[in-house]
């Protein structure tokens, strides 16, 4: 009895089971995803880079201190407006006025010395002559006994004698002199001794004067950091006592570049700031300078940037934070399409190849929303009816679905002129040049043919081989630059080549977006995306076959349905997932 009882509760519950499965799939089939579409535009397109940095005066001087001691008295305050030379603080003088007095005494002494070495030299040239003198008198008593040896007066040793005393005289007479250079080198040496003492006396004055600190340029004292009695100590760093602004009215802002951005600066780029100070007030300012040198801060790498600041009114303060945002690049009639747009994909979408990899049944399920290429890539079943457009038209006869080209066949040729196509750019290009370029009728002759030849050319890149296409494609690029630069005067050369390192260094990605097709089934358009603003991004050309044109509608999300991935859309039925 207790056996059939639980054979009848596994029954009861497996019929609970197989309803609720039943159920939902009859919800899930029955519920189709809605998708929330915008519009394409054409307007003006801003890039800017966005930061923070912190306000200072353009020039900013450090006052210290060259000598130590104490502070005697502090002549200004904050905020007072100096001049050039004018004594800001004191320090007490006393031990630097015992030291030029000092110096002055040991000068006094110096010179005294000179005098002495001066009698000295004196005395040893006296000691000179008379050497001289004595040498003089020995020689012509040497003469007058060598001649009475001659005549036999006196013997041979008076006459040795004679000469031997002379020649002591004369070495006498060589120790004088060598006294006199010694006695001339000891003057020179008191000279110099004299001269020491007086660098000396300088020095003690220059110390002396040091305890007046004066403003090194004319500004505003915008620190100060000493107060009367307050000890100053000179070290290995100069202690800082005021820091003054030179000029408030131009002030620049020292702002912190991610490296990942730092690329797309350059000098004399518009910016715009705000403080905190002054809510909903936009100042106005160019980068300046990028310095080259980089911050490492807890392993982000950063560069800074000066912009310059007009603060002609003086409302600005240093060390303010400014919210910075610097205009890198600016589209003017752009095609742009919504950002959403570019990261929304339909409820079920894959890329190719791993739609490949998926199992039969479910490229089946999501064969709905496939685009015909890849359900064939994955072999999957015949597409079972497409689930409800945007906005259905009742009684609408069904029409074949528009598809991008399959691999193997050739893609179109560039757009028309003016289209989204290679051809829309070269057009834009050439509006461009006759717009800022100011063409003359002939110019514009000449460059027609240049455009036209290269149409050609480039439409001639696609029986190159695969590898060589990129080559082959900046060769001819280069080639219209320089036939263009040709037909142009020495004023248009130069404009034309702003023109072409601005477009240089613009950068060129890939993107993807839906939109309806002729059975309301999103339809794939693949495009070469140039900047962004944030919100929006620049259409180049639509590479993948097919028109994109201001109006015209792309899916951007899920409004409802069963694999509505945000909180909008309505709540998923529970059950097995595939």
């Amino acid at each position: 009895m207790k056996a059939r009882s639980w054979i009848s509760g596994l029954l009861v519950l497996g019929a609970l089971a197989g309803g609720g499965w039943w159920w939902w799939q009859q919800q899930a089939a029955g519920v189709a995803p809605q998708l929330r579409t915008a519009k394409v535009e054409r307007g003006t397109l801003t890039a800017t880079v966005a930061a923070s940095g912190t306000l200072a005066a353009t020039v900013q001087v450090q006052v210290s201190s060259q000598v130590s001691g104490q502070i005697r008295e502090v002549l200004t305050d904050f905020n007072a407006e100096v001049r050039k030379g004018q004594v800001l603080a004191r320090i007490d003088p006393e031990t630097f006025e015992y030291r030029v007095r000092q110096a002055e005494a040991d000068l006094e002494a110096a010179r005294a010395q000179v005098g002495v070495q001066q009698a000295t030299l004196a005395a040893r040239r006296s000691d000179l002559a008379r050497a001289r003198i004595n040498y003089e008198e020995a020689i012509r008593d040497y003469d007058r006994k060598q001649d009475l040896v001659a005549r036999n007066f006196i013997s041979p040793a008076e006459r040795d004698k004679a000469r031997s005393v002379a020649r002591a005289l004369e070495q006498d007479v060589a120790s004088a002199a060598a006294q006199i250079d010694l006695g001339e080198a000891q003057v020179r040496n008191a000279r110099s001794t004299v001269q020491q003492r007086e660098a000396q006396v300088a020095s003690a004055r220059v110390d002396l004067g040091r305890t007046v600190i004066r403003a090194p340029v004319d500004g505003v004292v915008i620190k100060r950091s000493i107060e009367p009695g307050q000890t100053v100590a000179v070290s290995l760093a100069a202690p800082e006592l005021f820091l003054i602004a030179q000029n408030l009215r131009d002030m620049q802002v020292e702002v912190s570049i991610d490296e990942a951005e730092v690329a797309r600066l350059r000098v004399g780029q518009r910016t715009t700031f705000t403080v905190d100070a002054f809510p909903g007030r936009n100042f106005e300012g160019a980068v300046m300078q990028v310095r080259k040198a980089s911050k490492n801060e807890q392993n982000v790498i950063t560069y800074t940037a000066v912009v310059s600041a007009d603060n002609e009114q003086q409302q600005l303060l240093p060390g303010m934070t400014a919210n910075v945002r610097i205009v890198t690049d600016v589209r003017n009639d752009a095609l742009k399409v919504p950002n959403a747009a570019l990261r929304f994909r339909p409820p079920g979408w894959s890329d190719a190849p791993k739609a490949a990899g998926l199992p039969t049944p479910v490229l089946a399920a999501l064969s709905g929303w496939l685009p015909e290429a890849h359900a064939q890539a994955g072999a999957a079943p015949a597409a079972p009816a497409a689930p409800a457009a945007v906005n259905p038209t009742p009684a609408a006869p069904a029409e074949p679905r528009a598809t991008p080209s399959k691999a193997g066949e050739a893609r179109p040729a560039a757009a028309a002129p003016g289209g989204p196509g290679g051809g829309g750019q070269l057009a834009a290009f050439r509006q461009r040049l006759e717009r800022e370029l100011a063409l003359t009728d002939a110019q514009r002759t000449q460059l027609d043919a240049i455009f036209g030849g290269m149409r050609e050319r480039f439409m001639g890149l696609r029986d190159a081989p695969e590898g060589e296409r990129a080559k082959l494609s900046e060769r001819l690029r280069a080639d219209m630059r320089a036939q263009i630069g040709e037909i142009l005067d020495p004023a248009q050369k130069k404009k034309y080549a702003e023109i072409l390192v601005e477009l240089a260094g613009r950068s060129v990605a890939r993107g993807r977006v839906f939109v309806p097709g002729p059975d309301g089934r999103p339809v794939p358009l693949e495009l070469r995306l140039g900047l962004s603003d944030g919100a929006f991004t620049e259409v180049i050309a639509v590479t993948s076959g097919g028109r994109l044109e201001a109006g015209d509608p792309v899916y951007v999300g899920v409004l409802g349905g069963p694999n509505s991935p945000g909180p909008s859309g309505p709540s998923r039925p529970a059950g097995p997932r595939l």
